[in-house]
């Protein structure tokens, strides 16, 4: 028998590309391939891109010449680029690197297989359409392995809001959900693989309205029917937007014991001018007042968000209503960005702020946001949480997993295995992470 072929996947940006990565080694399992941790030996190279960050695509091509001697050294290596720098830059990523036999975009990599043979033959091969077949249907069949206790779930793709900064919708496609069977499918196959914990995801994941047996469901009846899947016990789902939090969904938050006290809401900045610039479509008040229904829908509930500092004409003044809503709202944790321009968005083509201001009011909004995430964990500290144990620790031992919250936990002297779930009581609070004790031995 001959020996496997070795693929070595590179992951940016979002969780929804991790999932992506996953499908992707599937597909390719399917041919034989099995995954290693090193390009150098590997027989097909796939960077999985993302276009979010700024000079996502010169990253890209710094990786790729990264890999021209080993290309030399190895001719048969194929070497891929997919995921949505792909979709954007298309054939000229061939142009500029010759060394690449592959481009594929995010709704695509189904096909990759095919692709790969193509390859194999010395063609160049570019798809970034957005076919019609279900390219998660089309993978249902590939090889399986075990999984650990948490695993992603995409249920939503697209986006269909226009945001002025955001490449989605030119780089993922317009909104789309996932028929409600498929992707009960998938959770009770996760399950039954090991996954304890599922996250629901999508670029816009609360605007779910996938098909079910009565008509389309929102996400709130998705997440009630996956409440129901046996073994499954915990239920997360990013990333949201303000304008799609419906009532269904706000009271499955103060109802549904498995759906974790855990919420990302990004709201982008605290001015109404800032926010009509982005075409956010809410206003800080609203934004606030929403936060407020999802306390009282569930008072314990962690709040995350996301932040954009020095967006185009953003002033001191505009800034400031930023750091005033922070304050309201008290995140347990948040994603803070200095705004740079994505090619095509209409947000690149206005006036820029200064550098050096947006990057002391991006220091100004970490350390206040810093400031929160460690009041949030240091109140943890004495309070029973239950943890979900996902990998050993460093420590002869100790065991690390994830608490109700998200919070990474640590414990000592702990007999619990990789998956199992116990009360844990806070004991410490560190930079990043908390420390506590089993309850129950």
């Amino acid at each position: 028998m001959s020996a496997p072929k070795k693929l070595f996947i590179k992951t940016y940006g979002c969780q929804m590309n991790v999932y992506d990565s996953e499908r992707m080694a599937e597909a390719l399992g399917g041919e034989g391939y099995v995954e290693t941790k090193s390009p150098d030996d590997a027989d097909m190279i796939l960077l999985n891109t993302c276009h979010i960050r700024e000079k996502a695509a010169e990253k890209v091509y710094s990786e790729l010449g990264r890999f021209k001697g080993l290309k030399a050294e190895k001719p048969d290596l194929k070497i891929g680029v997919a995921g949505c720098v792909a979709q954007a830059e298309g054939q000229e990523i061939m142009r500029r690197q010759p060394l690449v036999d592959l481009v594929v975009g995010p709704q695509s990599y189904h096909r990759l297989p095919e692709m790969e043979a193509k390859a194999r033959t010395g063609e160049k091969v570019l798809d970034t359409d957005f076919p019609e077949e279900d390219k998660f249907e089309k993978l249902k069949n590939r090889p399986k392995a075990k999984r650990g206790p948490t695993a992603f779930l995409t249920v939503q793709e697209g986006c269909d809001k226009f945001c002025a900064f955001c490449v989605v919708p030119y780089t993922r496609g317009a909104e789309v959900s996932r028929p409600a069977d498929r992707i009960l499918r998938e959770a009770q196959d996760l399950v039954e693989r090991g996954v304890r914990e599922i996250t629901l995801l999508g670029q816009n994941v609360n605007a779910y309205h996938g098909a079910g047996p009565n008509g389309d469901m929102t996400l709130a009846q998705l997440i009630w029917e996956l409440d129901k899947v046996d073994g499954l016990e915990r239920i997360r789902f990013t990333t949201s937007h303000p304008n799609d939090m419906q009532d269904d969904l706000i009271e499955a938050h103060g109802t549904c014991a498995k759906l974790m006290p855990y919420l990302h809401l990004p709201v982008q900045a605290g001015s109404d001018k800032i926010l009509k610039r982005m075409n956010r479509a809410h206003t800080a008040e609203s934004y606030l007042r929403l936060i407020e229904r999802i306390r009282a829908a569930r008072p314990d509930i962690l709040i995350s968000g996301d932040f954009i500092v020095g967006f185009p004409e953003e002033t001191e003044e505009d800034f400031q209503a930023t750091l005033d809503l922070v304050e309201e709202v008290k995140y347990g944790t948040a994603y803070s960005f200095k705004y740079s321009t994505r090619p095509g968005t209409p947000a690149a083509e206005r006036a820029q702020v200064d550098p050096a201001a947006a990057d002391d009011r991006l220091q100004r909004l970490q350390a206040l946001l810093t400031k929160q995430q460690r009041e949030v964990q240091d109140s943890m500290v004495g309070r029973d949480v239950t943890v979900l144990f996902e990998k050993a620790g460093r420590f002869p031992g100790q065991m690390v997993g994830k608490s109700d919250y998200l919070h990474a936990i640590h414990v000592a002297d702990c007999d619990r295995a990789i998956g199992d779930l116990a009360r844990v009581r806070i004991l410490s609070s560190g930079a990043n992470s908390l420390a506590g004790a089993l309850i129950e031995k």
